[in-house]
């Protein structure tokens, strides 16, 4: 049951490029959502590594809040998510040794093949569930430089680390925390014998808490620094996924979803882990969601691609203006792995996806319209095929897919995943990250009884728009393409 409150609630939601901070209500039975701060996020080189500027993310959190306070809210309640597998450490005297590492840093390019040879990845994976990628937390700290882990007292994720210079209060919470890799399945914590692979101890993470505990008020020297409301600051599913998949309204007996943003995150939700031989050997992961839940999905390179090429063209181009100039073109002239190492951080991302068709002997995009075009079809191609593997893994065929998150827009990709997977297709809302960020609060407030509740009162409060398949419109470009990553796949290890 929904109870109808006139509370106000705020979902600070930092993902790689940008942050802002939505305020929400609960009006005539329905969710209402305001973007009240918006602000750009990204790394920098500096000392030799790329970082991100915390104290900037910080600040910005603050200048959100002022907004808020000016709009006439004396009162809130607070919730922030951010990306996963990044972290901060912070010193003896309770502040920051430096400003954190990107992972999408080149420092762990290594790791997982050292750190592994001496720890079997099927070892790993039995203990962890979690998939094998450079930039999980595990490699990030086997790279870490030795001397800063002597001198750190708390290793913090990115949101805990935000929540705890808000409240001076310091957790680890666990949607966030398994994304190390670290986090043993079967006990529930962290794992003797990852940690002393990495060199740290399990003193030196906060204590674990489940999403929805409350962490405190904001100190009171911000609130003599800034002008803030009153603000209690509620730890959610601190890893944007989590929060995405707990603001998207299933639909269906066995359905599956896709965060799709910077990371196409593709899975279902399970009361119980999956990390046998077929889950290992496709490398799907087990991240833990809210409610006793796990997040079983594939990462996929997403519209982290679609990013860069928008820059590229010096953001002479809207998403949707790119968009429209795909659809004016003919999909499916490439095949493109969009999971390939090469597409995480390169230097110039056009020239690379053109660098890579002249390699693999197929037709070059040179327009804007025929590059987005390639984007769009090669991830829903990709999407398709992971779907398919899912269906496998799980044993079971699942019946909808729902897209959240900016994704969720791109109604050309949308209906050709549709038509490839012979799925329906549900999309949107596109907000599901801060939406599912201030349905953990409402749980923890009382306002909305249960995680049931809150996804019909999601249902009730935005549009979804419905995809179905074209039949037999595409014929078998999926096998060929399945056919394709396979021959890529047999090159790698051969060469």
């Amino acid at each position: 049951m929904v109870l109808l409150m006139a509370k106000a609630y705020v979902a600070v939601d930092i993902g790689a490029s940008s942050g802002r901070l939505m305020l929400a209500e609960i009006q005539a039975g329905k969710l209402k959502l305001q973007e009240m701060h918006r602000f750009k996020n990204g790394f920098t080189r500096e000392n030799q590594h790329d970082r991100w500027n915390v104290d900037h993310l910080v600040n910005e959190i603050f200048t959100g809040l002022e907004k808020i306070k000016a709009a006439g809210y004396d009162e809130v309640r607070l919730g922030i998510d951010t990306w996963a597998v990044d972290y901060v450490l912070v010193g003896m005297d309770g502040k920051k040794l430096q400003d954190p590492i990107s992972y999408r840093d080149a420092r762990t390019r290594d790791a997982i093949a050292e750190l592994t040879s001496e720890l079997p990845k099927d070892y790993i994976y039995k203990k962890t569930g979690i998939q094998f990628l450079d930039f999980n937390t595990l490699y990030q700290l086997y790279a870490e430089n030795k001397a800063d882990l002597a001198k750190t007292d708390k290793i913090m994720m990115m949101p805990d680390y935000l929540g705890y210079v808000l409240t001076g209060n310091a957790v680890t919470e666990v949607t966030n925390a398994s994304t190390t890799q670290m986090l043993n399945l079967r006990e529930g914590l962290f794992d003797k014998d990852l940690l002393k692979q990495v060199n740290v101890s399990q003193e030196q993470f906060p204590r674990l808490v489940e999403s929805g505990t409350v962490l405190g008020n904001i100190r009171h020297k911000w609130q003599l620094e800034y002008n803030l409301p009153q603000t209690e600051v509620i730890t959610v599913a601190t890893h944007d996924t989590a929060s995405a998949v707990v603001g998207t309204p299933g639909n269906g007996d066995h359905w599956a979803f896709l965060s799709s943003g910077t990371w196409s995150l593709l899975g279902a939700e399970l009361n119980v882990p999956e990390n046998g031989a077929a889950a290992f050997a496709e490398n799907y992961t087990n991240e833990w969601g809210a409610y006793g839940t796990y997040r079983f999905l594939k990462n996929i390179m997403g519209l982290w691609i679609a990013q860069c090429v928008k820059r590229e063209y010096n953001d002479k181009y809207s998403f949707a203006d790119l968009a429209a100039l795909a659809e004016k073109e003919k999909p499916f002239q490439q095949f493109i792995d969009v999971n390939a190492k090469r597409f995480e951080n390169p230097t110039d991302m056009i020239q690379e996806i053109q660098d890579y068709c002249r390699e693999t002997g197929q037709k070059v995009p040179n327009t804007p319209g025929a590059i987005m075009m390639a984007v769009y079809s090669n991830l829903s191609l990709f999407y398709a095929n992971e779907l398919a593997k899912l269906d496998q893994i799980l044993g079971y065929a699942i019946d909808t897919l729902n897209i959240v998150g900016g994704g969720s827009n791109v109604a050309l990709m949308n209906q050709m995943t549709s038509t490839l997977a012979n799925i329906d297709v549900y999309a949107g809302p596109d907000e599901a990250t801060a939406i599912g960020n201030i349905m953990v609060q409402m749980i923890a407030e009382g306002d909305v009884s249960d995680i049931a509740s809150g996804r019909q009162l999601i249902n009730d409060s935005f549009k979804i728009k419905r995809f179905t398949p074209e039949t037999g419109k595409y014929g078998t470009v999926l096998q060929r393409y399945q056919d394709f990553l396979k021959f890529e796949k047999g090159k790698k290890v051969t060469n």
